[in-house]
C-alpha cells in the first residue's frame, strides 16, 4: 500500500513556482500558432517585420541582462529559445515578403462581379444569346430546352468552411487550459523531484544590483513595449488582422501574466535565524527593484497586447458586416436581374430567332 502523500501547501513560493511554471509553458509555446498560420496561408502579409525585428533585439538583450544579473538558468535557456524562434518567424517575412523591413499594404483587389451579357446566360440575356453560338450558328441553345437533354451546369465551388466565432473560442480556451494544466504538471513533478532531494541552505541577505545587467534589461524592456507599436499600426492601416495567430497573443498575454505574477510572489530570506523589524519589508523591495525592468516590460506589453485583442474584436465584427452587405447586395442584383425582363422564358429564349 503507498504511503499518503503530503498535503499541497499552497505558500508564497509554491504560488510563484506555478505561475513560473505556466509562465515557461506559455512562452515554449508561444510561436508556434503563428509559425503555422503563416505555414498554412503562405504568406506573412499580417504580421509587421519591425515588430518581429525590435522583438529580437529585446530578446539579444534578455539574454544579455539574465546572464549578467543571475537569473535561473531556465529563465536564460528560454531566452535562448525566444531568439531562434524570433530567426524563424522573420525568416518566414523575408521569405514571403521579400528582404525587406517597411510593412507594405497589399494593393487592393476588386471584388469580382458577375459578367452580364458574355460567356454564360442570364435572365437578361435569354438563353440564346441573339440565337448564335460560339461558332456562329443559330439553335444550339434548343439543347437546354429539349426534354431528352437535361440542363447540366457547372457545381459551385465552396470554399473551405470556417470556423464560427463559438468554435473559435472553446479552441482557443482549450489551448490556453492545456497550457496552464501542462504548467502545473511540471510545477508538481519538479516539486516531488526537490523533495527526494537535499534542500540547499537558502541565499540569504539582500539581492544585489549588476549595473550593465539592469542597462540591457531595461533596453529590452523598452524594445518588447516598442515591438506592439508597428504591429498596432499596421492592423490599423489594414482594417483587418487577418493573418495573425491569436493565439500566438494570448500565450504571450499568458506568460507576460503569471510571469509577473511569479515575482510578486516572493517570500524574503533573512540573514538570520529570525528577521530584524524591517528587515524582509526592504529585502523585498530591494527584490523589486532588481526586477523592475523585467517587471515593466512584462506588464506594458501586456497592456499593448489588450489593444491587439481590441482590433481582433473590432476587426471582426467589421468583415461580419461586410459579408452580410456582399450577400445583400448579390440577392438585391438577382432581382433586379428578373425584373429587367418579366416575358416567359421560352419566349426570351426564341426572340433572337428569324
Amino acid at each position: 500500500m503507498a504511503p499518503p502523500t503530503a498535503p499541497l501547501n499552497l505558500d508564497v513560493e509554491a504560488i510563484s513556482g506555478i505561475c513560473g511554471s505556466i509562465s515557461i509553458a506559455a512562452w515554449v509555446v508561444v510561436f508556434s500558432p503563428q509559425i503555422i498560420e503563416n505555414f498554412r496561408r503562405s504568406s506573412a502579409n499580417g504580421l509587421s517585420v519591425p515588430f518581429i525585428i525590435l522583438w529580437l533585439l529585446g530578446d539579444v538583450f534578455n539574454i544579455l541582462g539574465a546572464i549578467l544579473q543571475g537569473v535561473l538558468p531556465t529563465m536564460l535557456i528560454l531566452a535562448i529559445y525566444y531568439t531562434i524562434a524570433d530567426f524563424v518567424l522573420l525568416a518566414q517575412c523575408f521569405y514571403y515578403k521579400g528582404f525587406t523591413w517597411k510593412d507594405e499594404l497589399p494593393s487592393p483587389q476588386p471584388k469580382p462581379r458577375r459578367a452580364l451579357n458574355v460567356g454564360e446566360p442570364t435572365e437578361r440575356t435569354g438563353l440564346l444569346s441573339n440565337g448564335l453560338d460560339e461558332h456562329g450558328r443559330r439553335g444550339s441553345g434548343w439543347s437546354h430546352l429539349s426534354p431528352a437533354v437535361p440542363l447540366v451546369s457547372e457545381p459551385p465551388v465552396m470554399p473551405p468552411p470556417t470556423p464560427t466565432r463559438l468554435q473559435s473560442v472553446i479552441w482557443n480556451s482549450v489551448a490556453v487550459l492545456m497550457v496552464c494544466v501542462a504548467g502545473v504538471l511540471g510545477w508538481f513533478l519538479s516539486r516531488q523531484y526537490a523533495n527526494g532531494q537535499p534542500k540547499s541552505p537558502t541565499d540569504g541577505g539582500v539581492p544585489s544590483f549588476d549595473v550593465l545587467g539592469q542597462i540591457f534589461g531595461w533596453l529590452c524592456a523598452i524594445l518588447y513595449l516598442g515591438s506592439r507599436l508597428p504591429q498596432l499600426l499596421l492592423n490599423w492601416r489594414r482594417k483587418s488582422t487577418e493573418g495573425v495567430s491569436i493565439l500566438f497573443f494570448l500565450f504571450a498575454c499568458l506568460g507576460n501574466l503569471t510571469y509577473v505574477l511569479s515575482i510578486f510572489a516572493y517570500e524574503p530570506h533573512c540573514a538570520g535565524l529570525h528577521c530584524q523589524p524591517g528587515e524582509s519589508e526592504r529585502i523585498y523591495g530591494r527584490y523589486i527593484l532588481v526586477n523592475l525592468s523585467w517587471l515593466a516590460g512584462s506588464l506594458g506589453t501586456l497592456i499593448l497586447d489588450l489593444g491587439i485583442f481590441a482590433q481582433f474584436f473590432i476587426y471582426s465584427q467589421d468583415a461580419s458586416v461586410d459579408e452580410d452587405d456582399d450577400v445583400f447586395d448579390d440577392e438585391e442584383a438577382s432581382i433586379d436581374e428578373r425584373l429587367l425582363d418579366d416575358r416567359p422564358l421560352l419566349q426570351r429564349a426564341t426572340s433572337g430567332l428569324p
